[in-house]
């Protein structure tokens, strides 16, 4: 058992601006985009004021019979009121479940039928754009954040509604249902209780407190739906953090914020920093101001790395990456710092956390695993969620006791380094890690914004390349950059916006394989 079980209550998002709000009353949220339920409070909210709106909402789904362990599908247009929705659903004891704006119409109705006839809060460009009219009927009541439909009420129209108290659910009942990347087919809904976010919350408030002061800002640019944001959330504001909220990731647009208001600790998704390396060269210093860079989403690649640190001046800054996935939290970590270079090792992805992590690789043939021979990566935390909602049987298939199969390739060294080299169904035969020879690729061609290598119709290795402001690749460069690297076919350029992605803004290798074959999507 581990030593995060002691004293976990859970962690309650439904009071959780109260309890910043008792802390910290004069602590702030900036955002880069106004609230849609709440556009009068402008960009810069107290949380004070944010405690009174998510009370408000929740008072108003209480107003229409959502009731504890009720599920409420929030499935909106993109904005960080998805996440005080969340907040204002668990607050009354019901459970949110989370879907991704990008998710299309189709994937939607498949996952409201696997929910059964919740509550859903969306709004009215998502039923007139993307959501098929049957949404309606596989809803028990639809409810909208902006806008007007027929058959849908207005949360508008429940405005002034009498407030009813915070309902406290227990630390094992679920608390929160997000879905997984959606990579391999439809996603999966995973089901994590107050305590297993709880579990999360520790190391990675642990290392929130040791890098900056609190009076520094946190800035989050992260997924509403994903279940980083219900830890990165209450890691910031509970320190008493005042917390910048990113919507957009345009590198100008976050440039004239941060100089505004200069963060001393980011966390975003890995192809978030490959797309703000360009700040580096901003004569204003965006990001001059930064101790920490965070991620915990994907592969992170050495030149981003390498690229963001030169871009701080505080001195002791670094880079951390966490290796972890939607089920199961963070797992292992590691540090990066200037000395490290552009070039270091970037499959290393580091050791489990001292008494709340641990990790094991099985062999896949009998053999030890090693660099050359990798084996499945198994993990164990307090943090794994209970169930995937309505898949039983496929939670089932990773779980092996206490362990958890993340679906990985991969070796231990013998001082205990985890190291990835690959997912299992982005294994390419003749390649030892695929990752590892992006990660070259991108140190010698500083031109690319991002390189996939997938199986042609042959099998053959195929690199699908973008370039900044799409400018054509040189084959000169491309020869030179390739030399001593695995043999690959041709070079396929491709447009950054073009490339199926998922809403972290990972690439969905395996459906990139299928539009570069010629081939239908799978549903």
């Amino acid at each position: 058992m581990f030593l995060q079980r002691i004293g976990n209550k859970g962690i309650r998002l439904g009071t959780l601006f109260d309890r910043a709000a008792a802390r910290h009353p004069a602590n702030f949220v900036i955002l880069d985009h106004d609230l849609d339920i709440a556009p009068e409070l402008g960009r810069r909210a107290t949380l004070t004021e944010l405690a009174g709106l998510i009370d408000d909402f929740a008072s108003r789904l209480w107003s229409v019979r959502v009731r504890p362990g009720d599920h409420v599908v929030v499935h909106k247009s993109d904005n960080f009121d998805i996440s005080l929705l969340a907040c204002a659903v668990a607050r009354i004891g019901a459970v949110p479940v989370l879907l991704s704006p990008k998710l299309d119409g189709e994937t939607v109705a498949v996952l409201l039928r696997r929910v059964g006839q919740p509550f859903l809060v969306t709004d009215q460009a998502k039923l007139e754009g993307s959501l098929p009219a049957e949404v309606l009927e596989l809803s028990r009541q639809t409810l909208l954040t902006s806008g007007e439909y027929p058959g849908a009420t207005p949360l508008a129209d429940l405005a002034g509604v009498p407030r009813v108290p915070a309902i406290t659910m227990p630390p094992d009942h679920p608390t929160l249902i997000t879905h997984t990347s959606g990579t391999t087919g439809i996603p999966k809904l995973a089901v994590h209780t107050g305590r297993s976010f709880q579990a999360r919350y520790r190391p990675q408030a642990t290392v929130v407190a040791a890098a900056v002061g609190r009076s520094e800002p946190v800035a989050v640019h992260v997924s509403f739906v994903h279940s980083r944001m219900y830890t990165a959330m209450p890691i910031s504001i509970l320190q008493g953090h005042p917390l910048i909220i990113l919507r957009d990731d345009d590198p100008e647009s976050v440039a004239d914020l941060f100089v505004q208001v200069p963060p001393g600790f980011i966390e975003a998704h890995p192809n978030t920093f490959l797309r703000w390396e360009v700040l580096a060269d901003d004569p204003r210093g965006p990001l001059a101001h930064v101790k920490y860079f965070s991620s915990t989403f994907d592969a992170i690649h050495p030149r981003t790395v390498n690229r963001l640190l030169q871009a701080s001046r505080r001195k002791g800054r670094r880079f951390a990456q966490a290796y972890g996935q939607s089920e199961v939290g963070p797992i292992a970590g590691r540090t990066y710092s200037l000395k490290d270079g552009a070039d270091f090792n970037g499959r290393c992805v580091g050791m489990p956390f001292p008494g709340m992590t641990g990790v094991r690789v099985v062999s896949r043939d009998g053999r030890p695993p090693t660099r050359e021979n990798p084996g499945f990566i198994e993990v164990k935390s307090d943090g794994r969620i209970v169930t995937y909602l309505g898949e039983h049987h496929r939670w089932e298939k990773q779980a092996d006791g206490a362990w958890w199969r993340m679906g990985d390739l991969g070796y231990r060294t013998k001082w205990g380094c985890l190291h990835l080299l690959d997912r299992e169904v982005d294994e390419i035969p003749g390649i030892q890690s695929t990752l590892e020879i992006e990660d070259k690729l991108f140190t010698r061609l500083p031109e690319l914004v991002e390189v996939i290598i997938v199986p042609g119709k042959d099998g053959t290795p195929v690199p699908v390349v973008c370039t900044r402001d799409n400018k054509p690749l040189d084959q000169v460069t491309w020869q030179s950059a390739v030399a001593g690297l695995p043999p690959m076919a041709e070079p396929v350029q491709w447009r950054l916006e073009d490339l199926p992605q998922t809403a972290t803004t990972k690439i969905k290798r395996l459906e990139l394989a299928r539009l570069l074959n010629g081939e239908a999507p799978a549903r």
